[in-house]
């Protein structure tokens, strides 16, 4: 899996009330993605392009367990990277099928506006706008295969563990 786009950036310690907060909870998914980061980047959503990359700093997505993950990716967000990611966000990453990977030093690394290339098989990272790379902390194989397989839902249908989700 490789990413080429527009970086954003976000600093340390995001919790994932700022990603999908209380007042958004309850809303379907698509309406939840209009709420993300409103608290601390009024209008970000409008100008976020598909594909772009996020990078945060350390601890990104502390707090609660919430489907946060799901609202970066229905905001068009190709893959996040981050200094240090929170367990239980990282792991809504993967179940969600929303790209995130650990890479020290990344958030210091891009302005945002720079472009960046990210490649979950090598575990690579590189700033084509300064070309500069870094090395990412690579993702088990098996994470990586729930991840390509569209998440954890689609890998458990797919292998009949089970009953695929009824269509509307």
């Amino acid at each position: 899996m490789k990413f080429t786009a527009r970086v954003w950036k976000v600093g340390d310690n995001i919790n994932t009330d700022l990603i999908l907060p209380n007042l958004a909870f309850f809303l379907t998914p698509a309406e939840q993605a209009r709420f993300v980061f409103k608290a601390n980047r009024p209008g970000w959503v409008d100008q976020v392009q598909p594909g772009d990359i996020l990078i945060g700093g350390e601890n990104f997505g502390m707090g609660s367990s919430r489907p946060a993950a799901r609202s970066l990716k229905n905001v068009g967000l190709g893959c996040m990277l981050a200094s240090s990611l929170n367990g239980l966000f990282f792991r809504n990453c993967v179940n969600f099928a929303f790209p995130a990977m650990e890479c020290p030093g990344v958030f210091d690394a891009f302005d945002e506006g720079d472009v960046a290339e990210v490649d979950f098989d090598a575990c690579t990272v590189r700033n084509l706008t300064r070309n500069t790379s870094l090395p990412a902390i690579g993702l088990p194989a098996r994470l990586l295969d729930l991840l390509k397989a569209g998440g954890l839902y689609p890998l458990l249908e797919r292998e009949g563990w089970i009953a695929p989700k009824a269509k509307d």
